[in-house]
């Protein structure tokens, strides 16, 4: 049995699922739906709050993705499950850009990170654009 198996679901009141608990001893830990720890430790009602005040919106967020050379590429989030997180280079709404995808494991990989704003990403096509 995996870990993720024993997780226990949070959706909100619409039905959407924002992560699980993972008890630990007697208390419980919040996951995020990339499969990161997000809290220590805590009660149950606190985990809930910490998923719910953290919704869903990280996943709109851009990311950057450790390409087999090293560079970093800068891509959105299209889909995520326990089994797989799918990704595509970040195209910024280009309905012609060509779509380029990529799939990595679960939980976050550490080959896949949140695109941070000091940071510097290489693109395929070889030019560089620094975040702003």
């Amino acid at each position: 049995m995996s870990v993720q198996e024993t997780w226990i679901e949070h959706r909100r009141s619409d039905g959407e699922l924002l992560g699980w608990m993972d008890q630990d001893g007697d208390g419980f830990v919040a996951v995020d739906l990339l499969g990161r720890r997000v809290t220590g430790v805590v009660d149950w009602l606190d985990a809930e709050e910490h998923l719910d005040a953290l919704g869903i919106g990280y996943l709109a967020d851009p990311y950057e993705l450790r390409l087999d050379d090293g560079r970093w590429l800068r891509v959105r989030i299209t889909e995520v499950s326990t089994d797989a997180i799918r990704v595509k280079k970040d195209d910024w709404g280009d309905m012609n850009a060509p779509l380029v995808e990529y799939t990595v494991g679960f939980p976050l990989p550490d080959g896949l990170r949140p695109m941070g704003p000091d940071r510097s990403v290489s693109f395929p096509d070889g030019f560089t654009s620094a975040t702003p």
